[in-house]
């Protein structure tokens, strides 16, 4: 080899090297661990629901092969293929589709789960938004991972707008009590930090369990009647307001029945962290306010 061809090989070699070098990605996800790629992902996994809705926010929604059931949003990931449920799935079938990237829900999915997804030698993400402002954050880091930052900047930045317009309409000096009731059997509520409250928060009230040290914790009747809500705030499983809502009318002294406060908020557009769940903050923050006039 001449010193001629030499040198241009060596310069090609190194400009090569710079050029992968541009391509690499790297954020750090909720768990503070940083998650690197040699180039921008272009085949998802995604195993939850809001996780998916997350991608396809961020731009990335051509670049999920694999979800999880009830990945309902928007209605085209319900095309795509599954691989289980948010709790238990199948490595194989991940395995198959070839993912350069997971991304997984830390609370939802469990954190021991993560271990069995990392020997599969495939780059995790792991999300786990407790916070609105926590959105915003998870739809700018798959943008970089999916080289969609421009989309993603874009939904982001009009997401944290919407959110301070609701943040100065809905302030409120003495905030109201809430009850925020995720079932009724078992009775299960959620505490201070889970992202309901968060919304409770915006809307200018105060979650009565904020102080429990469960997530998702069981409580007791006796219990909700000694807090003694201003309102209660039930989510379900649908679109339709639950039955059972109506059975808090049996306690004629409890605050949030003498003030007709039993309200409902679509579950999807309320316990999903996503771009959407300003449309439930938004709901519930006009049937909390509307209690005061």
């Amino acid at each position: 080899m001449t010193q001629r061809v030499f040198l241009v090989f060596v310069v090609v070699l190194l400009a090569g090297s710079a050029l992968t070098s541009r391509a690499a990605v790297s954020v750090t996800d909720f768990e503070g661990r940083t998650v690197s790629l040699r180039s921008p992902a272009k085949r998802i996994v995604a195993l939850a629901p809001h996780v998916v809705e997350n991608l396809y926010s961020a731009g990335a929604g051509d670049l999920v092969v694999g979800v999880v059931d009830h990945s309902n949003y928007p209605p085209e990931a319900l095309a795509l293929p599954s691989v289980g449920n948010y709790k238990s799935w199948n490595l194989e079938l991940i395995a198959e589709l070839e993912p350069d990237l997971i991304v997984m829900w830390a609370s939802g999915n469990g954190l021991h789960q993560l271990e069995p997804l990392k020997q599969l030698n495939i780059p995790v993400y792991v999300s786990e938004p407790r916070s609105l402002s926590d959105v915003a954050k998870t739809i700018r880091g798959l943008g970089i991972l999916a080289d969609t930052v421009e989309v993603s900047r874009k939904t982001a930045d009009a997401y944290e707008r919407k959110l301070a317009e609701l943040k100065a309409r809905y302030a409120r000096e003495v905030p109201l009590s809430v009850f925020y009731q995720v079932w009724n059997d078992p009775l299960q509520t959620l505490n201070g930090s889970h992202l309901i409250s968060s919304i409770i928060e915006l809307c200018g009230g105060r979650n009565v369990f904020f102080d429990l040290p469960q997530l998702a914790p069981r409580v007791g009747l006796e219990a909700v009647l000694a807090r003694n809500p201003e309102v209660v705030v039930a989510s379900g499983m649908g679109e339709a307001r639950p039955e059972w809502l109506d059975e808090w009318r049996r306690f004629a002294e409890l605050e949030a029945v003498r003030k007709d406060a039993l309200l409902f908020v679509n579950p999807d557009l309320i316990q999903r962290p996503t771009v959407r769940v300003l449309q439930g903050a938004g709901s519930l923050c006009e049937q909390m306010d509307a209690l005061e006039h």
